[in-house]
């Protein structure tokens, strides 16, 4: 959309939550209420290409307020809207009252400021590791309890910078654990920008490494540049091929493909879970690591045995959670698809507004058990 359309949009929908909110508050409310959406209106979509206007730091200043203004506006459109539903069916039922209008108006800010607030804490918090145990038909003794660590959608940027990667690789390195996954959308910007703040992912430990495949935001974001960047750092990126890790005298293999999307960008980034298993042996355990849950069919066909994902945040916080279905099969946790199981993580960070509502951050820690 090109920037007076995007202008026109915000100012029309913060336009709407003014129009149906502020008369009914007492002035000094409605008057603050007023200048806050006015603001709003201007900084989200200023926020949204601050990147291509100014340059850092002041371009991450202004990202940051905007998408702190679009986390509230999020919230008082997705109210308003409701009040009115709300105002409606009590004015066809003949229960509408003039302190409903007062109380429902005054209500919507208030629960918005708090729900903004809340969701504030739950996306700049460390994410926490959630344990999930996965039965695996055939799986080997060696194999039983083999851990794999995900971490997923860090979105490293504007508003996520160095020490929050940091918080997140020393919760990783505490679980000790075999594999480290890194299934995509680690960065929003490109190399230059943000080499810095990813550097701490040079100091993930694990048994046999930590492996990446890229998610749709590296295309934004120059791919190639940061897969030189992240193989220089130490990480294993598994572009439609495989490794074969052996543990404690069983094979195990590890398979990768880029994101669903990455051919729109380089048509040799073609997304095909079947190259990426070509020369893999027999009767081995195969996990795939590719970014979004709709790879899972493909994945099923190929043959392999857990695929794990991310992409959809979980929804992050409404409205979003409700649309992720039109998109994807999965949204969140453990899913099975024939003797496919899929795990979709929420993302260890956030993208967007600095907020998440009922879909809390985390890190994966996977265990590998025998069936039955």
């Amino acid at each position: 959309m090109s920037l007076p359309v995007v202008l026109a949009l915000s100012c029309a929908l913060h336009l709407y939550i003014g129009a149906r909110i502020v008369p009914q508050l007492p002035w000094p409310a409605g008057l603050a209420l007023a200048g806050l959406l006015l603001a709003s209106a201007l900084l989200v979509p200023m926020a949204m290409l601050a990147r291509r206007l100014l340059r850092p730091p002041l371009s991450d200043r202004v990202t940051w307020a905007g998408m702190l203004c679009l986390g509230l506006f999020s919230s008082l459109l997705i109210l308003t809207f409701m009040r009115d539903l709300m105002l409606l069916v009590l004015g066809l039922a003949n229960l509408d009252a003039p302190q409903w209008d007062e109380h429902t108006a005054a209500a919507v800010p208030l629960l918005a400021l708090a729900l903004s607030l809340i969701g504030l804490i739950n996306a700049r918090r460390t994410a926490a590791v959630v344990h999930v145990t996965v039965p695996i038909a055939g799986l080997p003794e060696a194999l039983h309890g083999f851990r794999i660590a995900q971490i997923s959608d860090i979105h490293v940027g504007p508003t996520i910078k160095r020490e929050y990667l940091e918080a997140i690789v020393e919760r990783v390195n505490a679980l000790d654990a075999d594999v480290v996954a890194i299934t995509g959308d680690l960065v929003d910007g490109s190399v230059t920008e943000l080499a810095q703040h990813v550097a701490p992912l040079a100091k993930l430990k694990s048994r046999h490494g930590s492996f990446f495949v890229t998610g749709n935001h590296e295309y934004y974001s120059g791919v190639h540049g940061w897969l030189a960047e992240l193989r220089r750092l130490g990480i294993h990126v598994l572009h439609n091929e495989h490794v074969l890790l052996q543990h404690r005298g069983a094979a195990l293999v590890l398979a990768g493909v880029p994101d669903y999307s990455g051919h729109h960008f380089d048509p040799a980034h073609r997304s095909d879970p079947q190259t990426a298993l070509r020369g893999a042996p027999d009767g081995v355990p195969r996990v795939l690591l590719a970014h979004q849950p709709r790879t899972a069919p493909a994945a099923a066909a190929a043959g392999f045995d857990l695929q794990l994902s991310g992409h959809t945040h979980g929804g992050q916080f409404l409205p979003w959670r409700f649309f992720v279905p039109l998109q994807q099969p999965y949204t969140a946790g453990l899913h099975q698809l024939g003797r496919l199981w899929i795990y979709v993580s929420r993302g260890t960070g956030y993208w967007g507004p600095p907020k998440r509502i009922g879909a809390p951050s985390e890190i994966a820690e996977l265990r590998l058990a025998r069936a039955g």
